[in-house]
């Protein structure tokens, strides 16, 4: 499958799954069209392991929070350790970070606290907050939006399958929704519909791999290179050429992660 240049903007490269086969990996990314990754490190004591890999090929990049998932497991990240991470020229977001009470709803005010830590980093750097919601609409609106009120920051929501009522909230504030593999499965209709109702110039592709393989992948290991499926299913979904769409989500990245996208190797 061809396809113009797109972007991952969500993946997991550090992740055990991809052990002994990370160059080859990008490569076929690179071989799909996915012409740059956003690795993401969810537990802080990881980021040296996952910004070696960021320094070590040209077309990565990486950012780096505290799972909400882990949130009770890890020391508080600090808002002064963030910001100075931010100081790597490869670094471009924060996060992630979020809510999730579906499987860990008894850590749900550590993860608030911590949530609100990230914020506060993506508000003093300018880099994007990437955000994990899971069965927790009502507090991630509420946080989220109290906090852009009082000092606008940039977001995405990474992996969005959430309600319309959280998606709305999200736009309202300027934010982004990002489309994974999720998006292209067959039952996913209603998050489709989400989505079609969002303006373009605020979704983003990602693949969150090595989860949620898109079709024809699915139940298999999720790698970068597949988020041209979704990106198919997404010009679908919008009613535009492959092309176009893809022009369409390069231009969102570049505006939401303008420091990946002025980066130039040395």
């Amino acid at each position: 499958m061809t396809t113009p240049l797109i972007t991952d903007s969500h993946c997991h490269l550090d992740f055990p799954d991809f052990d002994g086969e990370r160059p080859e990996v990008i490569a076929r990314a690179l071989e799909a069209g996915v012409h740059r990754m956003v690795t993401i490190c969810t537990r802080l004591r990881n980021e040296p392991q996952v910004r070696a890999i960021a320094e070590a090929h040209a077309p990565v990049f990486y950012a780096a929070g505290t799972h909400p998932m882990s949130a009770a497991e890890e020391p508080l990240a600090r808002v002064d350790a963030l910001v100075a991470l931010a100081e790597h020229p490869k670094f471009v977001g924060i996060g992630e970070t979020g809510l999730d009470y579906h499987y860990t709803a008894e850590s749900a005010e550590v993860q608030k606290q911590s949530l609100r830590i990230h914020i506060e980093a993506a508000q003093e750097t300018g880099l994007p907050l990437i955000i994990h919601a899971r069965a927790a609409d009502d507090d991630m609106a509420q946080i989220l939006g109290d906090a852009w009120k009082a000092r606008p920051y940039t977001c995405v929501m990474h992996c969005f399958s959430s309600s319309a009522e959280l998606a709305a909230a999200a736009l309202d504030c300027g934010f982004y929704l990002s489309m994974s593999g999720i998006a292209a499965f067959p039952k996913s209709q209603e998050l489709r519909d989400i989505f079609a109702a969002a303006p373009l110039d605020r979704i983003l592709l990602e693949t969150d791999s090595p989860y949620l393989a898109p079709p024809p992948f699915r139940g298999r290991r999720n790698e970068p290179g597949y988020t041209a499926h979704t990106a198919a299913v997404g010009a679908e979904t919008f009613g535009l050429s492959l092309e176009d769409f893809a022009a369409a989500t390069e231009a969102n990245f570049d505006r939401l992660f303008a420091k990946a996208a002025a980066w130039t190797p040395a």
